[in-house]
């Protein structure tokens, strides 16, 4: 095998989670052809990785988009296509793509008629969280399994700099990304300012964090109006290679179901992820499953009538109110659990 094509265009936290699955390709097959098909904003962040060629799938072309693709892959057959998105732009995008064995998801998680693009099948898992179900791409073609994931996402040295600039200034800080892309995902703006203000109480600085979208402006300003005690607001003011090294230099992230979230664990920074709507078995912080606040066991048996282990795989609880549910005291409780630890 010389040149294998992946296929995973967003979002950022399914990025990062892919990104430790081209590590141990990478680890293990140095010489091995990667192209990755990837999203505009993806590309942003993990679009320096060395030795990979990256295709930016631009979906705002709409049916150019398509088009350009296979412009781009022009005359190229790979030997394994690795389509690692469900979704039907993804399953139209690896129509364009040649390839000797087109590798997909199993059969329970084969949705929007993901079986009919793909010819291979990665093994089923029971209860598998995203990365692993990713890493099973990497079992499918044979190789090696890694002890630990390792998420290597280069920093130029303009971003690391401004990072240290900002840790300089601040001191010990963390991190409030606040936003997730859907407003029922996010937890209620005045227990961000109550944590927060706990925090500033321990002597920690915080700070605003998320991107230039409405629902990011909506939710810190929102959270603004509760308290004045954040060091700065830098929500919109960020590139998400800034974000993500500043959130390198951060003792500690709090965020809802957001990218952030993911990005904190590639980064190496811990972090306390909110959920409600999705099992943070399988969406949470990969190496934080301990430091999660999650209603969702509840919610979701009130919902269906059954315990999660009892419903498919990834099934969601639906409405506006859950976060409503964490209470401010389950997150202080996992504050103080990390600053115990110091």
């Amino acid at each position: 095998m010389k040149k294998i094509c992946l296929l995973r265009l967003s979002a950022i936290g399914d990025v990062c989670h892919a990104v430790a699955m081209v590590a141990r390709i990478q680890q293990h097959w140095p010489q091995i052809e990667l192209t990755w098909i990837i999203g505009k904003i993806e590309y942003q962040l993990v679009g320096d990785m060395p030795g990979i060629r990256f295709v930016v799938f631009d979906k705002s072309l709409g049916r150019q988009a398509y088009q350009k693709l296979a412009e781009d892959l022009k005359g190229e057959t790979f030997d394994s296509l690795l389509v690692m998105q469900v979704a039907l732009r993804a399953n139209l995008a690896a129509a364009k793509i040649k390839a000797k064995q087109k590798i997909g998801f199993d059969w329970q998680r084969s949705k929007e008629l993901h079986w009919l693009f793909t010819n291979k099948r990665i093994t089923a898992q029971k209860h598998a969280h995203v990365l692993d179900g990713f890493m099973a791409f990497a079992d499918a073609l044979q190789v090696p399994p890694v002890t630990q994931p390792v998420w290597p996402i280069p920093v130029a040295n303009e971003d690391q700099d401004w990072a240290e600039q900002q840790a300089d200034r601040l001191g010990e800080f963390v991190i409030m990304s606040p936003a997730a892309s859907k407003a029922e995902r996010n937890w209620l703006p005045e227990r961000y300012a109550q944590a927060a203000e706990y925090l500033v109480s321990k002597g920690k600085k915080v700070i605003l964090c998320g991107g230039p979208g409405k629902l990011d402006q909506q939710t810190s300003q929102a959270i603004l109006t509760h308290t004045d005690c954040f060091a700065a607001n830098l929500v919109g003011q960020t590139s998400l290679k800034q974000l993500y090294a500043l959130i390198g230099k951060a003792q500690l992230v709090i965020a809802p179901d957001t990218g952030p979230t993911h990005m904190a664990t590639a980064a190496g920074t811990p972090v306390i992820g909110l959920y409600a709507h999705s099992n943070p078995r399988r969406t949470g912080p990969y190496l934080d499953q301990q430091r999660i606040v999650s209603v969702y066991d509840q919610v979701i048996e009130q919902q269906k009538g059954k315990p999660w282990t009892q419903l498919p795989w990834g099934a969601r609880a639906k409405g506006e109110d859950l976060m409503a549910q964490i209470s401010l005291e389950a997150v202080i409780d996992k504050i103080d659990q990390w600053l115990a630890k110091g």
